[in-house]
């Protein structure tokens, strides 16, 4: 009995870990700017993902492509400019696999600098919105609460009684805004277009 569920432990976990394989460390493309990206999209049958996104809590502009990867990972981000001058455009910054849900993704950032290139992609899920141009995120959060009770050293008539404040404040999204392309006819996003 003990061997058997060693055995099926040790297959979940081998299961566990092949089920998507990150590359450790992020990739520089060499030629890619916001121009070179333009005429691929261009040329290519774009999907509501692509494009290129700016991502105004890190100050990046990033594209997102169409990419041929392993285990149903089916984009990858890529940095196209950046205040940060330790980043080089090119850069590929993370990946991004869909779901079961249309609008809803799973999504990896490199979140390590390692030299040039970026290590230990960190995984959340990313939500697309209806008219495809905001991708929002939220990354994972580490809450540990420890709780006393007090009442424990007072009489045992308080023994019963536990109050717990928990304040949970609204946080404004992280994500990335889309940029290009643009709407019909030239226009930006979210333009008032008359006719």
């Amino acid at each position: 009995m003990r061997n058997l569920l060693t055995t099926l432990l040790l297959l979940l976990l081998a299961l566990a870990s092949s089920a998507v394989e990150l590359p450790p460390q992020s990739v520089v493309l060499p030629g890619i700017d916001e121009e070179s990206m333009k005429a691929r999209f261009a040329e290519s049958d774009m999907q509501q993902l692509e494009g290129i996104w700016y991502y105004p809590n890190e100050e990046m502009t990033l594209a997102i492509e169409k990419w041929d990867g392993e285990h149903n990972i089916g984009y990858r981000i890529i940095l196209l400019a950046s205040n940060d001058i330790e980043l080089l455009p090119g850069i590929v910054m993370g990946y991004v696999a869909r779901s079961a849900v249309d609008n809803k993704f799973r999504l990896w950032l490199y979140s390590e600098r390692s030299h040039l290139t970026l290590a230990s992609p960190l995984e959340c899920v990313a939500t697309l919105n209806s008219d495809a141009t905001t991708l929002t995120f939220d990354p994972p959060h580490w809450k540990v609460k420890v709780r006393v009770n007090f009442a424990r050293f007072l009489p045992s008539i308080f023994r019963g009684v536990s109050v717990i404040p928990d304040k949970e404040e609204e946080k404004l999204p992280i994500g990335f805004k889309k940029i290009y392309p643009a709407g019909g006819n030239g226009n930006v996003f979210n333009e008032i277009r008359y006719l």
